[in-house]
């Protein structure tokens, strides 16, 4: 049986390496893989990205530049108008902290930085605050920039753009079929279309999901699929970090092989495409953790938005350790 299931994996992983997409039958097997046979899968999926990222891995950092009191009513968020987590609150950063803290990303040897804000969408004078801050950035180091602000116009997108902001973060978060029992102040068309006005402005996309909201392997296999439709540049995968306060917080089912065979599926149905493990790494996948980049080529160091991450001399080592490089 075991050497049936390795012959699957490497099946998977040529396809992978050939550009063809995986059914929903193989999609299911791989989530469903025994965890006897998760070095198997792993191997198999190191193939794939070996070919396509070598054995490089971005480093990156983001800064939360406002947080708290967003109406939306999203459940896994801890600064969410129905979250009653203990957070800080505070309004958009000024500009010199938004610089100060892009320069403690490139201390990091991050090669991309993350401007992140809590709401439903920037206001029109807090774009024009961000995009002076990235025109700083651009000046003084040589970062790639990253902004997650919620809901975009595109002609809020077009000023990013024009400030020197390289890539938007939205995500399609679950599946369009799961996404109204996860929020219901936007919709699933909401998140399409900011994405879609940042692409029509020239900016990169990073958009992902989170894993253990309560979504069953089909929501999974479904936000795998959109996602190749949405076409991002990166692909960030957060597993859900249970926050007291939130109506998650007794959401925790995940285990460390079952956020591997998430990644491994990802890998498989976007192979060329950066992938992350993001948010939730560190408290999921716990000792399993240096595993996870034989698949994702790409995370985060020092922290997300409420939770905390490692610091990145931790990072660098497990890196080193594992025998890959950080990207420049």
């Amino acid at each position: 049986m075991l050497q049936d299931h390795t012959l699957q994996f490497e099946k998977y992983s040529s396809m992978a390496l050939r550009g063809d997409v995986l059914t929903r039958e193989e999609c299911r097997e791989i989530l469903t893989t025994p965890n006897s046979e998760i070095l198997a899968l792993l191997s198999a999926a190191y193939e794939v990205r070996k070919q396509f990222a070598g054995n490089a891995v971005q480093v990156q950092m983001l800064t939360n530049a406002k947080s708290g009191a967003c109406i939306e009513d999203c459940q896994y968020c801890s600064q969410s108008s129905i979250s009653t987590a203990d957070i800080e609150h505070y309004g958009l950063l000024p500009e010199d902290s938004l610089v100060e803290a892009a320069h403690r990303a490139a201390e990091s040897k991050a090669v991309r930085y993350c401007i992140v804000t809590s709401g439903r969408g920037p206001l029109d004078r807090e774009v024009d605050l961000i995009g002076k801050a990235v025109s700083r950035i651009k000046r003084e180091l040589p970062l790639q920039v990253c902004c997650s602000l919620g809901l975009l116009t595109e002609p809020q997108a077009c000023r990013l753009k024009e400030a020197g902001v390289d890539r938007i973060n939205h995500n399609l978060n679950t599946s369009e079929r799961y996404h109204a029992d996860i929020c219901e102040t936007h919709t699933f068309r909401d998140r399409i279309d900011t994405i879609i006005n940042a692409k029509k402005a020239g900016l990169e996309i990073c958009s992902g999901g989170i894993i253990g909201m309560g979504e069953n392997d089909e929501d999974i296999i479904d936000l795998a699929l959109a996602l190749r439709d949405v076409g991002p540049n990166s692909i960030p995968i957060n597993f859900l970090h249970p926050i007291e306060g939130t109506p998650l917080t007794s959401c925790n089912t995940l285990t460390p092989q079952r956020c591997l065979k998430v990644l491994c599926l990802f890998r498989f149905l976007h192979p060329r495409k950066e992938i992350r493990a993001a948010g939730g790494r560190e408290y999921n996948f716990r000792s399993l953790q240096p595993l996870a980049l034989f698949v994702a080529d790409s995370l985060f160091v020092d922290g997300y938005l409420t939770t905390p991450g490692q610091p990145p001399n931790e990072v660098w080592q497990m890196i080193d350790d594992l025998g890959f490089t950080i990207a420049k």
